[in-house]
């Protein structure tokens, strides 16, 4: 069965690249990630680079916008409704949004919707309580979670790094992970996704005393269910 490290204690899925996400009591992971995570991405339609991303280092007001599946059970069908922080709602593919991004940027912008996910590198983060008080630790305050933007939250007494290399397994029937190398981090984690406001100690305190990682990422090894609550064991 494997030794158990502890439980999953939040899980968050993201439908737009850079937009606040969906807390999710229960989520399925296929071969690509947490179904619909970051499933739509808008992106800079003149730009020739690898990173064509428009994201929160360019308009920090982005982990404001609120994004959800308007039926968060059907993320491969269901539209994905948007808030602004000043009031405006709408859909994620709604030509206003588009005209109102573009003008914040001062640049044309659209929309991408990608089945396989717009990740910048792997498809599921995950990190633990421990890991996480490290940190903060290390940085002198509280640091709120959602600044890291993770998938997968496991109450556990141990550091996500000791995993790497392994596989960890969710429930009695649940998905696997394989956990590879820790995530390194950028300028989104120091944007305060209350506000907006940046705060670039976060940043060194992560580069500083953690060679800029938090969290890991994991591939998935087995599709199947991950539920608040669910005994997580190292299986691999």
């Amino acid at each position: 069965m494997g030794e158990i490290i502890g439980h999953v204690a939040a899980l968050n899925r993201f439908p737009v690249k850079s937009m606040a996400g969906e807390p999710l009591q229960a989520a399925e992971i296929d071969w690509q990630g947490v179904e619909g995570d970051r499933q739509y991405g808008f992106y800079f339609r003149e730009s020739r680079s690898r990173f064509p991303w428009l994201t929160g280092r360019d308009i920090s007001e982005l982990v404001l916008h609120s994004a959800r599946f308007a039926d968060p059970g059907s993320p491969k069908t269901a539209r994905v409704e948007i808030a602004a922080p000043d009031g405006w709602r709408g859909h994620v593919d709604d030509a206003e949004l588009l005209d109102r991004l573009s003008a914040a940027v001062r640049e044309p912008v659209s929309l991408m919707q990608l089945a396989i996910g717009a990740y910048d590198a792997m498809p599921v983060s995950v990190v633990t309580s421990a890991g996480h008080r490290l940190v903060e630790a290390a940085h002198g305050s509280p640091l709120d979670l959602r600044r890291f933007r993770t998938n997968i939250v496991i109450e556990s007494g141990a550091v996500q790094v000791e995993w790497a290399g392994k596989r960890i397994a969710f429930g009695e029937d649940g998905a696997e992970l394989l956990v590879t190398d820790g995530i390194p981090r950028c300028a989104m984690v120091t944007i305060d996704p209350g506000t907006a406001e940046r705060d670039s100690s976060v940043l060194r305190t992560i580069a500083r005393k953690f060679g800029n990682v938090y969290g890991v990422y994991g591939a998935p090894a087995r599709k199947g269910p991950v539920r608040v609550g669910d005994v997580v064991r190292v299986v691999g």
